[in-house]
């Protein structure tokens, strides 16, 4: 890399949105080499870039070290970094970086479990999470009440809920969850704060369990349990890059200590589990998306 621009190299270090640092740039919250950044300016290898008290030293390659997690995430976590009440958060449990912060890719209540993408690339997780890219989302849920035929059909054709109309593109029934519950496998183009649930709540129906399951093309592996994460392989991170619209990232090129600290890790992981699974494990996908 020559240069760059300063907004892209910041978003690609996962400090935030590209539109998010365009702005801070123009307030001047950012600083280069110990003076105040302008909008348009660029950057090259190994400049000192300071965002809101965040240290960034260029590298190489504004992508290359692009980085995604999986995170099972099990209920009474909450999704933001820091919290008043001393609730854990999803961050806890995630591995360390040299360089940037991760982004989680959308978010889940306190009382929902289950799929949850992070990655070190501010870009990438921006675009996953926009209307735009028309990226769909499974739920598995436990409802409880009476759930007829006219209920998922007017879910599916759509609801108006207090900020517009909402629907699924898919709802099918699964076993029954004991008494009055009923499970359901739904999916949802959207990532609305708690539209699942508000959805199901518009048909007077209670919500006793909630778990997503699939984001896009990546599902939960069965060996990675609650409270657990695995780091995505290269064909992965390049589906997800393609289903954003973004050009997939250089093929990362792993440290030593890097790829060991990886292989016990996954070995950790098969102890855990109780299961043997192949040596370098990656989540299964679906070649098409539920619409």
């Amino acid at each position: 890399m020559t240069d760059e621009k300063l907004q892209k190299v910041i978003a690609a270090a996962g400090l935030c949105s590209r539109r998010e640092a365009e702005r801070a740039i123009e307030a001047g919250e950012v600083t280069v080499n110990g003076r105040t950044a302008h909008l348009g300016e660029r950057v090259k290898v190994g400049d000192k870039v300071v965002w809101r008290g965040e240290t960034l030293v260029v590298p190489k390659s504004a992508r290359a070290e692009v980085r995604v997690l999986l995170y099972n995430k099990p209920e009474g976590e909450i999704c933001s970094r820091n919290d008043p009440e001393g609730r854990p958060t999803v961050f806890d449990a995630l591995p360390h970086l040299r360089n940037g912060r991760w982004v989680s890719v959308g978010r889940l209540d306190f009382n929902t479990s289950g799929l949850l993408l992070f990655t070190n690339d501010g870009e990438l997780a921006n675009k996953l999470m926009h209307p735009s890219s028309e990226i769909d989302r499974e739920y598995q849920v436990r409802v409880q009440g009476e759930v007829d035929d006219e209920v998922l059909e007017r879910l599916c054709a759509g609801v108006l809920l207090d900020d517009g109309v909402a629907r699924f593109t898919s709802v099918k029934r699964g076993g029954s969850g004991g008494g009055s519950n009923s499970w359901f496998s739904c999916v949802i183009m959207e990532g609305r704060n708690r539209e699942v649930r508000r959805l199901w709540e518009s048909q007077e129906l209670r919500v006793s369990r909630l778990k997503r399951v699939r984001y896009g093309p990546i599902l939960i592996p069965s060996f990675v349990k609650p409270g657990q994460w695995l780091e995505l392989g290269e064909r992965d991170v390049a589906e997800l890059f393609r289903r954003a619209g973004l050009e997939p990232p250089p093929k990362r090129r792993f440290r030593p200590e890097e790829a060991g600290a990886q292989e016990r890790h996954i070995k950790k992981l098969r102890a855990a589990s109780g299961r043997q699974v192949r040596k370098n494990p990656t989540p299964s996908r679906k070649t098409k998306p539920q619409r």
